[in-house]
């Protein structure tokens, strides 16, 4: 009864560990996976919990189905981080050599 306890306490506070890296990541592709790894962990908690058609449900759609739909999203829209910014050019005479050269 003990280890039931310390392993859903121990994978609780991982999944608040996870769903918080989810929330501060601005990379959308790496906090997609982190809620794939979100479900995964509610899945393995809800079996558990002895609830096996809860798990493999949110197996099935959280894990599988949304982290692909959002993966294939993310894949073919463009993404922030790509676009490089339009300087002007009293920006540009402001810049040292070493930012010139990063762009």
């Amino acid at each position: 009864m003990i280890l039931f306890t310390i392993s859903i306490v121990v994978l609780a506070v991982i999944l608040i560990g996870v769903a918080v890296y989810a929330v501060m990541q601005k990379d959308l592709l790496f906090a997609v996976i982190a809620t794939g790894i979100m479900s995964l962990i509610l899945s393995v908690l809800f079996f558990l919990m002895q609830a096996p058609d809860v798990a493999l449900t949110e197996a099935a759609i959280g894990i599988a189905l949304t982290t692909i739909i959002f993966v294939i999203t993310i894949r073919n829209t463009s993404r922030r981080e790509d676009e490089v910014p339009i300087l002007k050019e009293s920006d540009a005479s402001e810049m040292d050599d070493k930012q010139k050269a990063k762009i």
